[in-house]
């Protein structure tokens, strides 16, 4: 309840307003998302079955309250006596029948770039077959799942049906959107790439079966009629290491949008805790998912922000512009050691690391092809390096561990923060769950709540290309949204483009640096064997120190000599990657931390992932080339320049 006397509930919205649920090979078993931004975590093998299969992700919608002011009065449940609610979902896959993914038609790279239709054979009405859509589904009540009328099970791609998930509720009647078990294919047995060399993330006659669409739901509170503010559902691929904050999130991107539109307010007060710490922990937090990060913002690392002696200095302040103020040089290196906007060439040697927008698709020089720092987080720091900040770091600070922990007015904004905090910006070429449409503030209604195309209003026909031009239409893509509208901007099968998301394609510069989506799939990762020794107090400290700064290749299980042959095996074989997963590590050492996070494999995973790195071991690099491809991850010369080729395929 909140704390004023008007506790008429006249509006209500639903929370989050972008949920995020997650395909899985289980049948049988799926986890809620994160409805906490520091959610308790779980134990090992949470996110397997008893096969070992990778459970899904399914994303939960409540529905709150709102008084004439706008506050929150409460959840709103079917167990409240004089409560109703009907829920409506309406998922969709629409990538086979939109337009090829080259690069974000966004930026200068792009501004004379044409992209054609995905399945170009297919004309006119006959693209109808292109689109898996088996229209929305509705649900009432508590405790109801499995019926029939619940399943997405009637859409069609080429007549062959492809189920995109289904609709349940929980004890409260809230709903629950689980999405597909990760099948792609193609009916016709059509290959994966061609010659064409812009078919890369748009593999002709086949689907996937992640999706999107709206949630509504139909209120009623003692008989009277409630106007409910709807949500969205995006079913992404899944998340291969859960505890591991991406630098840049989706909700600081999409943060970013409503700020530079006036929709939220830029903090008066900048909190050292809630806007400085993510921008520099972050990086740290990569250690586990990226050898090059380890090495300089790891345990031992010299920008380790997770130190809390290093953190008690960059938290100190003596005021705005002190000149007595002792880490103010400190501060200021540390934002120039970041990549500024508008730079005028690439420059992979500054912060964050992280591949740009045009990476893999303009000149070897754009300076699209790095991350920069953004603007709203640039302010951030341009305020604590002249110390204008709040010094509100607690290293004892207890996060709340569910969300009736959370004050009650606050909950919804947790949710829709919660469910992005675990989504990726950038590179978005295209990306993890969504792409470069979300940084345009014409996609949305409201703050984190997409702008919903209504049945009857059609979408303009771009033509059979979209270009840099014409995807600006008024009322077309880049304004209201319907079902399979924001995934269908995805790479298609997602597997295809998880197996190329790598680090370092530059060996000759760094074997692992910069990296695309690490914090969602993961490039070096501490494996299970390393782990033991680490934790095994009988051994030398040396050969635990050593085991402790071992990375393995996450991608290690894909064992085709060509790209080709290792993206077949990633559209079949995605259920068994590693899942990196928080452990306990080693008290008070200040080269081990207390928690690690370790690479899960199945025993049989396992197993090949030991043999194929004895077969390395018997074939030793010779040359000093052959060492730093092997550093990379890389067997020859031969299957690199294959990758680089599919990766890096429009690049002049």
């Amino acid at each position: 309840m909140n704390n004023t006397s008007d506790d008429l509930i006249v509006s209500a919205s639903i929370h989050p307003g972008i949920g995020i649920a997650r395909v899985g090979n289980s049948e049988g078993e799926f986890f809620i998302g994160p409805e906490l931004t520091t959610p308790p975590r779980e134990v090992p093998g949470f996110y397997r079955d008893e096969t070992g299969a990778l459970k899904r992700q399914a994303a939960r919608f409540r529905i709150y309250g709102r008084n004439a002011a706008g506050q929150v009065v409460r959840e709103l449940t079917v167990n409240d006596a004089d409560t109703e609610i009907q829920w409506t979902a309406h998922l969709a896959n629409k990538k086979a029948q939109w337009y090829r993914f080259q690069a974000a038609l966004d930026i200068p790279d792009t501004a004379n770039l044409s992209v054609p239709q995905r399945n170009a054979a297919y004309t006119g009405s006959q693209r109808s077959v292109l689109a898996v859509d088996p229209g929305p589904r509705s649900i009432t009540g508590a405790s109801v799942s499995g019926g029939p009328e619940h399943v997405f099970d009637t859409g069609e791609f080429l007549g062959t049906i492809v189920p995109l998930g289904e609709i349940r509720t929980d004890e409260a009647g809230r709903l629950i959107v689980l999405g597909g078990t990760g099948v792609s294919a193609s009916p016709s047995g059509a290959p994966l790439m061609t010659s064409d060399p812009s078919t890369f993330c748009n593999s002709d006659g086949w689907y996937d079966d992640v999706s999107d669409g709206p949630v509504t739901a139909a209120v009623s509170i003692a008989g009277r009629a409630i106007p409910v503010d709807p949500a969205w559902v995006i079913v992404a691929p899944p998340n291969y290491a859960p505890d591991i904050i991406g630098w840049r999130t989706m909700h600081d991107c999409m943060t970013d949008v409503f700020t530079r539109v006036g929709w939220l307010e830029v903090p008066d007060t900048i909190s050292f805790t809630n806007h400085v710490l993510p921008i520099l922990s972050r990086l740290s937090n990569l250690q586990w998912v990226n050898k090059g990060f380890a090495a300089m913002f790891g345990i031992g690392g010299p920008m380790n922000f997770e130190d809390h002696a290093f953190l008690e200095k960059l938290a100190c302040t003596e005021g705005p512009n002190n000149p007595l103020d002792p880490y103010v040089e400190l501060r200021q290196t540390i934002l120039n050691a970041f990549r500024p906007q508008n730079t005028v060439a690439e420059e992979p040697r500054v912060w964050p690391w992280i591949y740009g927008d045009a990476y893999g698709s303009s000149t070897a020089t754009s300076p699209e092809n790095a991350l920069a720092l953004p603007g709203l987080q640039k302010y951030f720091l341009t305020r604590w390096v002249s110390g204008d900040f709040v010094n509100d770091w607690n290293p004892n600070a207890v996060a709340p561990k569910k969300l009736e922990d959370v004050p009650a007015a606050e909950r919804p904004a947790m949710l829709d923060k919660a469910a992005l905090h675990f989504c990726l910006a950038d590179a978005f070429h295209p990306g993890c769950e969504m792409t470069w449409p979300v940084r345009h503030s014409s996609m949305y209604s409201a703050p984190f709540r997409f702008r919903h195309r209504a049945p009857g209003n059609p979408e303009p026909d771009c033509g059979q290309t979209l270009n840099a031009q014409n995807v600006k239409t008024p009322n077309g893509p880049l304004y209201a949204q319907g079902p399979g509208d924001i995934t269908r901007w995805m790479a298609v099968p997602w597997q295809v483009d998880t197996a190329f998301c790598r680090s370092g394609y530059n060996t000759e510069y760094d074997p692992y640096l910069p990296s695309f989506w690490a914090a969602r799939v993961p490039n070096q990762v501490l494996a299970e064997d390393d782990y033991r020794k680490v934790t095994d107090t009988s051994l030398p400290r040396a050969k635990r120190i050593q085991a402790f700064h071992n990375r393995e290749q996450w991608v290690r299980l894909l064992t085709g000599n060509t790209g080709l042959l290792q993206m077949a095996e990633a559209v079949a074989g995605f259920g068994k990657m590693g899942l990196v997963e928080a452990r306990k590590g080693v008290s008070g050492d200040p080269l081990f931390p207390e928690t690690l996070f370790v690479e899960s494999l199945s025993e049989e995973d396992a197993k090949a992932a030991r043999a194929h790195a004895a077969r390395l071991a018997a074939k030793p690099p010779v040359t000093e080339r052959e060492h730093k491809l092997r550093r990379a991850g890389w067997e020859s010369e031969e299957q690199l320049e294959d990758f680089r080729k599919i990766r890096i395929r429009f690049r002049t």
